[in-house]
């Protein structure tokens, strides 16, 4: 009962993207202020992943083999996930930050500024609030 307890006062997080490495840096940058509640590395195991853990919020990668992370969040939508979305990506062009909007992201981190701004976005995501790296 008690870690229940703990993790309700904690953001929990699913961690999606194609790359090991990247899965564990993004998992090391939030752990001080999160849960990380699951990691997957592709479109279905994150759809799998998100229905099984209920996170609060997901970090999703665009660019996957076989199934986009935009093609993620719209299935997640589907699914009536009520999670926030916030995506990772080495995409800085703009209309990619607003197909990642449209898509329901509330969250878009360039990867070269994960360190900086990862939790950060998580955090506003929590709250719903708009996050976006500074580009360029």
């Amino acid at each position: 009962m008690q870690s229940s307890t703990i993790s309700s006062d904690r953001t929990r997080v699913l961690v999606v993207d194609d790359n090991e490495a990247m899965l564990a840096r993004a998992a090391t940058v939030l752990t001080p202020g999160c849960v990380v509640v699951g990691s997957a590395k592709d479109g279905p195991a994150a759809i799998e992943a998100a229905v099984a853990l209920q996170p609060d919020v997901i970090v999703l990668d665009i660019s996957m083999p076989g199934m986009t992370g935009l093609e993620v969040a719209a299935r997640l939508h589907e699914l009536g996930s009520t999670a926030a979305l916030v995506f990772l990506t080495v995409h800085d062009e703009q209309e990619v930050i607003f197909a990642a909007q449209a898509a329901g992201g509330i969250g878009y981190v360039v990867k070269p500024r994960l360190v900086s701004d990862l939790l950060i976005a998580v955090r506003e995501a929590r709250a719903g609030r708009p996050f976006v790296s500074k580009i360029r």
